[in-house]
């Protein structure tokens, strides 16, 4: 949709709650270039890119910020928020996920230090990217620098849009490319599967009605019980309620791979070889390769692909607990292969269009 010249493509939700790109082929143009930004019909990683972690270039690495709170805030270990200051300080901008005022989880723009907080947290949620793409270009042809952090569809996406979006012929094509190499940092993500924005939403006024009140915050991953973030907290109207996350609804449809975008079932971006700068993640497993930093309080696994990315990290590992390991110790399972589409998902959808989430999770569990 962002790229398209003519404004020819929109996005639609269908019955399972997904946006999908919808041509009006009255204004399509055929020029081409929705495909060739589109993640999914372009190759993973480029050919050029293919040998580089055999080769050795790449650094794998465990991390737990020092400032306790941060690590408190944040999902992990607190790796993102200590990217993005530094990028903050030099006078960038970073675009995360937020979950807004509405529910709605949308990528945001933070330009201050305290429009981090909420980008910090997981949102088992397909993230809104509409209007980040012509804002990222923005900034970086003011010179600013960008950090973008997303789920590696979403930062192959934003690449390739970039790379298409350079100089019309006869302009500095060269200064473009120098700006995406030396500007624009890309951090993606370890990603489980995008859920259903549209189930999302419907959870949310179940829990409003439910509890009688307006939701004004919802955790995915709260650390309060020190259990490395298997806790869910949400405030409805002046009241906070918290329980194990698998005892919330929308989490067990979640884990049971029922609410995931089709594609991520066949997603190719379920391994270490991908094109950005930098990937995250949870490091499950940290109590048997480094046993003394399970604390339940999260441990971030990172992995270094590019100059720009081992640069950055040598402006910031003095924040953080950190060692240096192999590719082995930080394989898991969606750094290997996608979820496998789960045999009652077509009936939990079907069940969905005619009741709450809740009551279709309970009814799948007999």
């Amino acid at each position: 949709m962002a790229i398209c010249p003519v404004q020819a493509i929109a996005m639609r939700e269908d019955r399972e709650g997904f946006l999908y790109p919808k041509i009006n082929k009255k204004k399509c143009i055929d020029c081409g270039q929705c495909s060739l930004v589109c993640p999914m019909k372009r190759e993973n990683p480029s050919p050029e890119l293919k040998g580089q972690e055999n080769a050795g270039r790449w650094l794998y690495i465990g991390a737990q910020a020092k400032e306790e709170d941060l690590r408190y805030k944040s999902s992990s270990g607190g790796v993102f928020p200590v990217l993005a200051r530094n990028v903050l300080k030099k006078g960038g901008v970073v675009f995360g996920a937020v979950m807004c005022e509405d529910g709605v989880v949308r990528h945001k723009m933070a330009q201050r230090e305290e429009e981090l907080a909420p980008m910090q947290k997981t949102k088992y949620v397909q993230s809104s990217l509409e209007g980040s793409f012509e804002n990222v270009r923005n900034c970086l042809k003011e010179g600013r620098p960008v950090l973008f952090t997303g789920t590696p569809c979403q930062c192959r996406a934003m690449r390739l849009y970039l790379e298409r979006k350079k100089e019309k012929p006869g302009g500095d094509g060269e200064s473009w490319e120098r700006t995406l190499s030396e500007n624009l940092l890309l951090a993606d993500l370890v990603c489980y599967g995008a859920p259903s924005p549209g189930i999302w939403r419907k959870y949310l006024r179940e829990l409003e009605k439910k509890y009688g009140g307006k939701l004004s915050g919802f955790c995915f991953r709260d650390k309060r019980e020190k259990d490395n973030g298997h806790t869910v907290s949400f405030s409805v109207g002046n009241k906070e309620y918290a329980h194990p996350m698998g005892e919330d609804s929308f989490c067990r449809v979640y884990f049971r791979d029922y609410t995931l975008r089709p594609a991520c079932y066949f997603c190719k971006f379920c391994t270490t070889e991908r094109e950005s700068d930098i990937t995250m993640g949870d490091f499950w497993g940290i109590e048997k390769v480094r046993p003394k930093m399970e604390d339940g309080m999260g441990t971030s696994l990172v992995i270094l692909r590019s100059a720009k990315a081992k640069k950055t990290w040598e402006e910031v590992k003095e924040h953080f607990r950190y060692f240096q390991c192999g590719r082995k110790e930080i394989l898991q399972p969606r750094l290997r292969e996608p979820v496998l589409w789960p045999g009652r998902r077509w009936r939990f959808m079907l069940l969905n269009q005619f009741l709450p989430v809740s009551l279709a999770e309970r009814l799948l569990r007999k």
